[in-house]
């Protein structure tokens, strides 16, 4: 009896001693089924679409569409720029892990780089020690490496499609252009002013692997299709970018030039018909070239502009009435010495003695001492605001990046010296670009009004929406009546002028001739000059103003014997056939039953006009020796088959014997012209009908005996065909 009370007694007190343990596993049980449900919570309601995104990466992955960059084309719809599919090869690090040696070995291989170069791309971990999971191992290649690379042996290695930007002519107005980077991006030129309007929107596409690894397209996700870019039309024109890029460079390397740079504008609209800077890079290959070179020194680069801005001074001069072109000044037999404050003085000279010369005279033989005396009559104030209203000193606003404002010092400024108002009167102590000087002749050849200069005619969209660019007015700078007495002077500078070396039969030009020597680093350089020359033509109706100029010419400084004879050489070759003005738009659109129009490819280089013509897949046939095309058949216009062959008719660059000469083109031109072009090679003419020549014979190219006769059949035209298209 007392052993049960005995252990009923140790039972309790063992039930006593493990309640309390019994208690503390039930709390620890209650607390453990707490967290597991707050867990659950948090995992299926807090954090649902955290988990949901994650479990979705493994089976879901989203493909972007890349949008096609749009193309650019000239005037006339010639293409300049559009896209081609290249390949990238891609890797993850991760994934390639111990096969990195074989990846590097096998592209090292095939693209001739150091094995290290691949290895260190191929590191795992980035140098702040993050892990790496996507890398570039080569960018943009051609698409035959994919067939040479088997990537389904080289574990982690992928090949990617990438669209790669297309220069069809290569530096054909490469600097006007740009080009893009490896990202298809614009980093210069219109391809960077207009990036937003042809990069387009990319698309994209979610793809789910089912059950047995398959991959389709979600249908929870519908596909974005990409929006393409839109398309850029130049106001350029091929021939003429043509033209103006073979001259400068020829003229370039015969002066010994350090480079050059040619503007040329349509002075009605402000339209750019061209725009070269030699030497210049080929975007196709901009990896290969200095950078530096790709810089478009029409608008970026400042010059103290010389004698050409002596078309502000007399400007300013007679909107005042302060002098006029009869007026005789005395030039000092070449030297002026000029007194300054504090008994200082400084001395300015002209390159030849002259007594007492008119103003009309003093602009003809570009006298510095004649325009500094002008300039001191005008004052600080009224060649200030005449300078300003010309557009120096402040942004044309062209649609191109990079654009600078130049130097023009306010009457008020510090820097405004005693000097000022005689240096700036004949182009110095002030500093101006090239489109600045080409528009500002531009304002005398449009009746005295400024036009804002730009390059896109017009922008047009994937679905055919078109947005059309209008030329704008800046402001009316001088009078009609000024604007007639300076075109005077300036055909004066052509006719017996500085500017002699630009005059040609049967064209009046007007234009002017400078020369500067280069300021850099706070001092002039002794023996480098900036030589110019600006005009325009057809003076009765002008339709071209074209700026030319050299950088440091070394055989001959002067404008008028360097830029000038330039100047003429791009003039003659647009204006020796006058249809260059008056021939009809060619749009260049493949037709129905894969048909094209002909492309106009007279007077351009034979390189040039056979590239021109493999673009829209017309074959060709030289016929001749030398380099420039001045006959073609079919005609520039003509719908032909695709894989048509055009016959080029080429200049022949063997010197002729005195009694046998190649006969001139002279179709499109007036009878006038036509006849002063023929008689200044001693031909002679017989004429039918009256107006405009639609035809001769023998046709131009032809090598015939000197003096013998020229037929030109004649019909009359329209005057406003007489317009840059």
């Amino acid at each position: 009896m007392d052993r049960e009370i005995e252990n009923m007694i140790q039972q309790k007190e063992l039930l006593i001693i493990s309640r309390p343990r019994f208690l503390f596993l039930k709390f620890l049980f209650l607390v453990f089924f707490v967290v597991i449900a707050l867990r659950l919570v948090q995992i299926q309601l807090i954090d649902s679409p955290k988990y949901k995104n994650i479990a979705k990466k493994q089976y879901e992955k989203k493909f972007v569409l890349p949008a096609t960059r749009g193309n650019i084309y000239d005037r006339n719809g010639n293409i300049l720029v559009s896209n081609t599919m290249y390949i990238s090869f891609a890797a993850d690090p991760k994934i390639v892990g111990k096969n990195r040696e074989a990846v590097a070995e096998t592209f090292s291989h095939f693209f001739k780089k150091p094995v290290a170069f691949y290895l260190n791309k191929l590191r795992e971990k980035s140098d702040e020690e993050n892990e790496k999971r996507f890398v570039w191992l080569e960018r943009r290649v051609d698409p035959e490496f994919a067939r040479k690379i088997k990537v389904d042996k080289l574990p982690g290695v992928v090949v990617i499609n990438e669209p790669k930007r297309l220069y069809h002519y290569d530096e054909l107005a490469s600097t006007l252009i740009g080009f893009t980077n490896v990202d298809n991006v614009g980093i210069a030129g219109v391809e960077l002013q207009y990036n937003n309007d042809m990069k387009g929107v990319d698309g994209f596409v979610v793809m789910q692997k089912d059950g047995l690894g398959r991959v389709r397209p979600s249908i929870d996700y519908p596909r974005q299709d990409p929006i393409d870019g839109k398309d850029i039309y130049l106001t350029i024109d091929l021939t003429y970018q043509a033209v103006v890029e073979e001259e400068l460079k020829r003229w370039v390397e015969y002066t010994n030039s350090d480079g050059g740079i040619v503007v040329m504008l349509n002075p009605k609209t402000g339209e750019v018909l061209a725009l070269a800077v030699y030497p210049s890079v080929n975007p196709n290959e901009v990896g290969k070239f200095d950078v530096a070179l790709s810089k478009n020194r029409a608008i970026s680069d400042v010059f103290e502009p010389g004698s050409v801005f002596k078309l502000v001074t007399v400007s300013a001069a007679l909107e005042n009435q302060i002098v006029d072109l009869s007026t005789r000044l005395y030039a000092e037999h070449g030297k002026m010495k000029v007194l300054l404050n504090n008994d200082r003085f400084c001395f300015i000279s002209d390159s030849k003695e002259f007594d007492y010369l008119t103003l009309q005279q003093a602009i003809e033989v570009s006298s510095n001492i004649v325009l500094a005396k002008v300039g001191k009559m005008i004052g600080p104030e009224k060649l200030y605001r005449q300078a300003r209203a010309f557009g120096y000193g402040i942004t044309t606003f062209i649609d191109l990046p990079g654009e600078v404002r130049g130097i023009l010092k306010k009457p008020c400024d510090s820097e405004w010296s005693p000097t000022t108002i005689y240096a700036m009167s004949y182009g110095y102590e002030v500093g101006a670009t090239p489109i600045q000087i080409a528009c500002s002749y531009s304002a005398i050849a449009n009746k005295g009004i400024l036009m804002r200069p730009y390059v896109v005619s017009k922008i047009v969209s994937h679905d055919g929406k078109m947005v059309e660019q209008v030329p704008q007015a800046v402001r009316k700078v001088i009078s009609q009546k000024t604007v007639e007495k300076i075109t005077k002077a300036l055909e004066g500078v052509v006719e017996r002028g500085t500017g002699r070396e630009v005059f040609m039969d049967g064209m009046r030009i007007a234009g002017k001739t400078g020369t500067a020597r280069k300021y850099i680093d706070g001092k002039y350089l002794n023996n480098s000059y900036i030589a110019s020359f600006v005009g325009f033509y057809p003076v009765e109706d002008p339709q071209v103003v074209c700026l030319v100029m050299l950088d440091n010419p070394r055989n001959g400084y002067y404008g008028g014997l360097t830029s000038g004879p330039a100047f003429r050489a791009i003039a003659e070759r647009i204006l020796t056939t006058s249809y260059k003005f008056s021939r009809k738009t060619i749009r260049q659109e493949l037709l129905t039953g894969g048909q094209v129009a002909v492309p106009d490819v007279r007077m351009l280089h034979v390189s040039l006009a056979q590239k021109m013509l493999s673009t829209y897949g017309l074959t060709s046939q030289i016929f001749g020796k030398g380099n420039l095309v001045v006959k073609q058949s079919p005609e520039p216009g003509k719908r032909v088959e695709m894989n048509e062959t055009v016959s080029l008719i080429v200049n022949d660059n063997s010197t002729p014997s005195e009694d046998i000469v190649i006969v001139p083109d002279v179709k499109g031109m007036s009878i006038r012209r036509a006849i002063n072009r023929l008689a200044a090679e001693d031909f002679e003419v017989d004429i039918e009908g009256s107006g405009i020549v639609n035809e001769q014979f023998p046709n131009a190219g032809q090598r015939i005996a000197k003096g013998s006769k020229i037929k030109l059949i004649c019909s009359q035209r329209s005057i406003s065909q007489l317009s840059i298209n």
